[in-house]
Order: structure tokens, then C-alpha cells, then sequence
């Protein structure tokens, strides 16, 4: 299965472990990681990922592949900025959101509505809104999703 990780840009040394034991966990149960491409969660995942032998996406916001983080095996560019969230999630069979701003907030709303299956550590709560099934762990979050995929 593939699976989308979405999370901030810019991270606490907390989240960044987070998010690469995420990227560890997922590349052991053999799925793959579709992410931004950038920095911060998205780089730890990859990280994690990478060093466990998983295989790790970034579709990229920006025009050049060169972009990607040092971890990413398949860049992606799409010079399309922020417009690119809708890609990430959607190229994803589910999706996980660690922490998170105002761009991880719209690719849950595209994860949701598209219907896919969302765990999330430590990001946003919508009051109102079913769909995001709250963890604690990168292997409560694997669990998740693939429970529901």
C-alpha cells in the first residue's frame, strides 16, 4: 500500500523522530511513502523509510526535481506550490498527518474528501468532523490505516 504522510515543514526534534519512526515502520510492513518531498516531516519520514529499505515519494511543490530531500527515491516536480497538496494525499491509498500547520490542514480536508482512511499524531483536531482517528504512535498510526484501507 502506499501511504501519504503530510506534517509541517519546519518540526520540533520530537516530531522529527515521530515522523521517522513512522517512515521506519511503514517501510517494515512493506508499504510505500508518498509525501511533499521537502523538509522537516516530510524529510524525517523519508529518513525513516530509506534507512529500514522502504521506497519513498515527494511530489514536490516546486519546478525541480534537485529539490527533494536527500531521501527521496522518486521526485516528482509540479511547480505547482501549495496546489500540490491535493497530489500528495491523493496518491496515497491512506494518509497520516503528523503535526502540522495551515498546508497539513488542507491535505487532511482532501484526504477526507476523498475518502481515505487518515490517522494523525499530534495534528489537527476538527471539531465536528468524522474521519481522522487520533494515535498516539507511528505503529498505532500504521495500525490505523491499515485497518481501514
Amino acid at each position: 500500500m502506499r501511504v501519504s504522510v503530510i506534517g509541517g515543514g519546519v518540526v520540533t526534534e520530537e516530531q522529527a523522530a515521530t515522523a521517522e519512526r513512522l517512515g521506519r515502520e511503514l517501510a517494515e510492513r512493506g508499504h510505500e511513502v508518498v509525501c511533499g518531498g521537502l523538509g522537516g516531516v516530510m524529510e524525517a519520514v523519508c529518513r525513516g523509510a530509506s534507512a529500514a529499505g522502504g521506497r519513498t515519494i515527494g511530489i514536490l511543490p516546486t519546478e525541480r526535481r534537485a529539490d527533494a530531500n536527500e531521501y527521496v527515491d522518486t521526485a516528482i516536480a509540479t511547480g505547482m506550490g501549495n496546489a500540490r497538496n491535493v497530489l500528495v494525499v491523493m496518491n496515497g491509498d491512506a494518509v497520516v498527518a503528523v503535526d502540522g500547520g495551515t498546508g497539513t490542514l488542507s491535505e487532511l480536508g482532501h484526504a477526507l474528501d476523498f475518502g481515505k482512511p487518515v490517522a494523525g499524531i499530534g495534528t489537527h483536531r476538527i471539531e465536528g468532523i468524522a474521519g481522522i482517528e487520533h494515535v498516539e504512535s507511528a505503529p498505532a498510526a500504521v495500525d490505523s490505516v491499515e485497518r481501514r484501507a
